[in-house]
């Protein structure tokens, strides 16, 4: 990884943890997330005319990955309903990176060095380690950490889908561009079919927050999404979820969160396995 590519994907991170933030803040997560993602195509759709269309090859990988985005949304807006975000979310992006890891010799027939391979366990291990806490260990935790790795997995699924088929595509940005145009659309209609009664009120009350955090999710993916197709999946994959920590420290500095002692270890981490990606890749 270049280290142009780096600073890329750790603004993409940055950006990924502002709207992520916006989600938190929200009093309704399914109706901010359907809002985030119809902002997010509509930035789309007006790209489209200038981006062009992806080579057929890929349009089987933008199908699976709305499909996969879907259970995504599912298991993540079910994670947040029985557990806590503080917890759910920080385990959920500490397992993606690993998933990608793995699958991706198999998948994009990457091979990993000990250096990147070492940078991947360091900053899905600090990411994750913001989720420790006793209550892990009573027995009715145990649904949100499933909800979390289920999560997890499903991160890693999509990351893999995205970067093969942007690959494919030979034309990233188009890509993106109906990857995003699409996605929103089975989010949208579940959210309707569940808030139709108080859709326009909500859209009338969050379009602001959700027009600023479809422009980041559009910007943070679509990043991440053409340097997927451009450098080896996990140590992109793993620099994006230093977006878990971006995140704890707007917490802190915005919404009066504490940092503590466990979120300036994380930091740490994330920040030694950065520079173990850096130097070992």
């Amino acid at each position: 990884m270049t280290l142009q590519l780096t600073l890329l994907v750790l603004l993409a991170a940055a950006m990924h943890a502002t709207w992520n933030t916006l989600i938190k803040r929200s009093h309704d997560r399914l109706a901010e997330l359907a809002i985030v993602n119809f902002f997010s195509a509509v930035g789309a759709v007006a790209a489209l005319p200038w981006v062009g269309i992806p080579d057929p090859a890929s349009w089987g990988y933008i199908v699976a990955s709305i499909i996969i985005h879907t259970g995504y949304y599912y298991l993540l807006l079910q994670a947040y309903r029985v557990g806590d975000l503080s917890h759910v979310y920080p385990l959920a992006r500490g397992v993606s990176p690993l998933v990608v890891a793995l699958l991706s010799g198999a998948i994009a027939d990457e091979a990993l060095s000990y250096g990147q391979i070492a940078g991947v366990l360091v900053i899905s291990l600090s990411v994750a380690s913001l989720a420790l806490d006793g209550r892990w260990q009573q027995r009715h935790e145990l649904k949100p950490v499933l909800y979390a790795v289920g999560t997890g997995f499903m991160i890693g699924g999509y990351t893999l889908v995205d970067g093969t088929g942007a690959r494919l595509s030979g034309n990233a940005p188009a890509y993106i561009a109906w990857l995003f145009a699409l996605d929103c659309l089975p989010l949208m209609a579940v959210a309707l079919l569940l808030r139709w009664r108080t859709a326009g009120a909500v859209l009338k009350a969050q379009w602001r927050t959700g027009a600023l955090g479809g422009a980041l999710a559009l910007g943070a993916y679509g990043t991440v999404i053409w340097a997927l197709s451009l450098g080896a999946m996990a140590p992109i994959a793993a620099l994006r979820e230093t977006s878990v920590v971006m995140a704890a420290i707007i917490g802190t500095t915005f919404l009066g969160e504490p940092f503590g002692r466990r979120r300036v270890l994380a930091a740490v981490g994330v920040a030694g396995g950065v520079i173990i990606l850096r130097v070992g890749g």
